[in-house]
């Protein structure tokens, strides 16, 4: 079997519709073939024409010839098609398979492409990168390749990850927005408000318990009217109000991201997640980057594109000391909050690191740890580490980009946060 992601090629069958005069076992013959790919011709006995046939020629290019082939296109039995390392002819194959199939299988078919045959450093030529699907994960690559990156192709990929961190935003910024404005005025919310800062549709809603009938006014001063109406009042035993407005920050927010290779997709949510809470004049935010050594990147967070440009993936893990530096940038515990997003492989001193998050969460700090902030689920992580911040009543877990707003306004109003699924705690 040549092709090895029966997924992807199944659902490239789906989108080409039989025509209305194939017999049905003509159209499953078809549709087997284009999912066991090229070496299923004889056993099948169905040959491809047209749209079908250059469907199966892109998908025989990265996954024909088995997961020996080398990126000169010689594998381990000799010499055998496929893409190859030629700038040129992984250009025309990205621009096939952006043609014949949806952009979801667009970008999963491009990151086979530099894993299985190494194709990353053709990413650093602009021609390449002008043809490709942009998304999270070439982000996260061609961030990796950062350092090595000619100044002719900067610009192309600042280009490309503009594009994905544009996208993102569109999808996340109105609804953390709208999550965290509304968490932020719970949290000011004070029981004895001055008259002027009486929120009353709150205050009738929590005192319709004490509703109470008034008598029927005397007949005397209702002339005219055949019946007397009673009336009712609400007696407001309890206030409820907001504390008056400031031009201050309600809330601190420190952003301490693990750059190490693993994490590159939520070095990218964290990115754009940092500078739509930096935008919010009610929040202070702070977007801290490490890997053994620690990096401020808070004053490049009105451009995600600077931020990101600004890490550095790969490297080892100093999570000790980037929680040290952190906790030196704390001024109003009561009032803070941590959020840690790494896979807890630690390089530095743990007993070091579990002490100040002992510290920080005796302080007043609320203290969340992701595993990775993401659409992929938990990646491998550090069970050990994640058991011990659970003792502390820190818990561990993977966290989507769209539940990222549930979660951080749980942690400002202080209740417990909406883990997603209890498997990615320890």
């Amino acid at each position: 079997m040549s092709q090895t992601p029966g997924e992807t090629a199944e659902r490239t069958t789906e989108g080409t519709a039989p025509a209305s005069d194939t017999p049905p076992d003509a159209e499953r013959l078809r549709r087997w073939r284009m999912v066991l790919g090229a070496d299923s011709a004889d056993s099948t006995g169905c040959s491809l024409t047209g749209q079908d046939a250059a469907m199966d020629g892109a998908l025989d290019a990265l996954y024909g010839g088995g997961a020996g082939k080398k990126p000169n296109g010689r594998g381990a039995g000799g010499r055998s098609a496929g893409l190859g390392a030629s700038a040129p002819s992984v250009a025309r194959w990205l621009g096939d398979i952006r043609t014949y199939f949806p952009s979801s299988v667009v970008q999963v078919m491009q990151r086979d492409a530099i894993d299985r045959l190494g194709l990353s450093a053709l990413l650093l030529e602009p021609e390449m990168l002008e043809a490709v699907e942009p998304d999270v994960h070439l982000v996260g690559t061609l961030l990796s390749l950062n350092k090595a990156m000619p100044e002719t192709t900067k610009e192309t990929a600042r280009a490309v990850v503009r594009k994905v961190v544009e996208d993102l935003e569109r999808r996340l910024e109105s609804r953390t927005r709208t999550t965290l404005t509304g968490a932020l005025d719970r949290s000011a919310r004070i029981s004895r408000p001055r008259h002027r800062d009486i929120d009353w549709d709150r205050t009738i809603r929590a005192n319709l318990k004490n509703y109470l009938t008034l008598p029927a006014p005397d007949a005397a001063t209702t002339a005219g009217e055949t019946r007397a109406t009673p009336t009712g009042t609400v007696v407001p035993e309890r206030l409820i109000g907001y504390g008056r407005s400031s031009r201050s920050a309600k809330k601190d927010i420190v952003l301490c991201v693990d750059q190490s290779g693993s994490m590159a997709a939520s070095v990218v949510h964290a990115s754009v997640f940092g500078a739509v809470l930096a935008s919010m004049r009610t929040l202070s935010t702070r977007l801290v980057v490490f890997d053994t050594a620690v990096v401020d990147l808070t004053d490049q967070l009105d451009d995600p594109v600077d931020v990101l440009f600004g890490t550095q993936l790969g490297g080892g893990t100093d999570i000790n000391r980037a929680l040290a530096y952190c906790q030196s940038r704390i001024t109003r515990p009561a009032d803070t909050v941590v959020v840690l997003i790494s896979d807890l492989y630690e390089g530095g001193i743990r007993d070091e690191m579990l002490k100040r998050v002992a510290a920080m969460k005796a302080s007043g700090v609320q203290f969340v740890t992701l595993l990775a902030l993401s659409d992929e689920g938990a990646p491998a992580y550090d069970h050990e580490h994640a058991a011990a911040l659970g003792a502390l009543g820190v818990p561990a877990f993977a966290c989507t980009p769209d539940l990222f707003p549930d979660v951080m306004a749980a942690a400002i109003e202080k209740r417990p946060l909406p883990i997603p699924d209890k498997e990615y705690q320890p």
